[in-house]
């Protein structure tokens, strides 16, 4: 009987610790199924993660762009708590990727190639610290690579570049109507007139790093 009971109670511990830590593990970004296993993921806030999503989606060696929240200092951000800007979370994109097709460089160089880096706390029309640039890195190598592309762009621009540097720390996947917006819905009117148009001067700027 004592054993019976020892078992029951681990059980229960269990399943109450999981029903607690659910929210969390629901919003906190989980690696997409169907993904192979060298597959790597890089992190990137740069406006409207609609648009993010697209421009990375339509890069090669990209195999998925997920929408979400990061760089905050609050638990379980969602689209309507990060609005008021005092989560401190950005709206960002994990990025999966192949390394034996795309380069984590080259994706810097997509990063800052489809946005204005010295744009303070947004990208038109979007302004907010919500919108703010920032470049996650999860590791050494990693932010080497973005000081050194931030310093070459510096001599580039005549304003001082507004990308924040910041080790990753956690990312929560956003609500799923978010997910594929812009490829989901082309005939909303931010899609048609602010998404799409933000793609495509991308596509002409680097037509060679296209799916």
């Amino acid at each position: 009987m004592r054993v019976v009971r020892i078992v029951s109670l681990v059980i229960v511990s269990l399943v109450v610790w999981s029903f607690a830590k659910g929210p969390e593990r629901r919003n906190s970004e989980v690696r997409p199924m169907g993904h192979q296993k060298d597959t790597k993921v890089a992190y990137f806030a740069s406006g409207c993660f609609w648009c993010v999503e697209a421009v990375f989606e339509s890069v090669r060696g990209v195999e998925e762009a997920v929408s979400g929240y990061a760089g905050g200092h609050t638990t379980n951000p969602t689209y309507q708590r990060i609005g008021t800007g005092r989560t401190g979370h950005a709206e960002t994109v994990a990025v999966y990727y192949d390394p034996q097709k795309v380069s984590y460089k080259t994706l810097v160089t997509v990063f800052f190639g489809s946005h204005d880096p010295t744009t303070v706390n947004g990208q038109h029309p979007d302004y907010g610290t919500q919108y703010r640039s920032i470049a996650f890195y999860q590791n050494k190598r990693e932010k080497q690579v973005l000081e050194k592309y931030i310093a070459g762009l510096s001599k580039v621009y005549k304003r001082k570049i507004a990308t924040e540097v910041l080790p990753f720390k956690k990312f929560y996947k956003a609500e799923e109507y978010h997910q594929n917006y812009e490829r989901l819905h082309p005939d909303n009117p931010y899609v048609k007139n602010v998404s799409i148009p933000r793609l495509n001067k991308f596509k002409r700027k680097f037509p060679q790093l296209l799916k």
